[in-house]
């Protein structure tokens, strides 16, 4: 992707941090990965709903619901599922700039990409969650119909099926949803991310 050389980097008075302080927490993107299936938004939406409770301010970022607007452009080939995840990191960064804590719900199937969203939203405030399920059991909840038209070859590039995962080696968190309890997951996540003082 060719970039403009005609731009310079406008400096703000209002910095991360006096935004982070009026908020009174850090901005942190919680990056939820794992198949189709095994409960990354619903997860996510399990932990949002808690630190709102705790009065925290967050937002919720999607695959699905990202691929309705910004990257409805964008198909499942490796490039676009690449370019997918660069410009969900790029806005996560933002986000989490204006003192957010961010949960982003995205398969993100390749080691490469999730450490390039690493590098651009920071890693003291990347926070890996690997969302594990078997594939089986993702399967069996199929609540899309997804991994029937996979198997079916309707749908081509479908990850766990025709297109790899490559999982966390060593995720921040690791959670496995087929034996572990959604309110359980999402406290073992906020009770992390305290030490971050949110």
């Amino acid at each position: 992707m060719k970039s403009s050389t005609n731009i310079v980097k406008q400096v703000y008075e209002i910095d991360v941090l006096s935004r982070e302080n009026i908020m009174n927490q850090k901005g942190l993107v919680l990056w939820f990965t794992g198949l189709s299936g095994s409960g990354k938004s619903t997860l996510a939406n399990e932990v949002e709903t808690q630190l709102y409770q705790n009065q925290k301010h967050t937002f919720l970022l999607d695959g699905d619901n990202l691929r309705h607007g910004l990257n409805c452009d964008l198909g499942f080939s490796d490039i676009d599922r690449k370019e997918n995840i660069r410009r969900v990191a790029h806005v996560a960064n933002l986000m989490a700039d204006a003192g957010l804590i961010v949960l982003s719900a995205f398969v993100s199937p390749f080691h490469s990409d999730r450490l390039e969203a690493s590098k651009i939203i920071g890693k003291n405030r990347f926070i890996e969650i690997f969302v594990d399920c078997p594939l089986s059991i993702c399967e069996s909840r199929d609540v899309k119909g997804l991994y029937s038209k996979a198997r079916k070859g309707i749908i081509s590039d479908f990850t766990g099926i025709s297109s790899p995962f490559e999982a966390p080696i060593n995720p921040t968190i690791k959670v496995e949803t087929d034996t572990m309890d959604l309110k359980v997951c999402a406290k073992k996540i906020i009770s992390f991310i305290s030490q971050y003082h949110v």
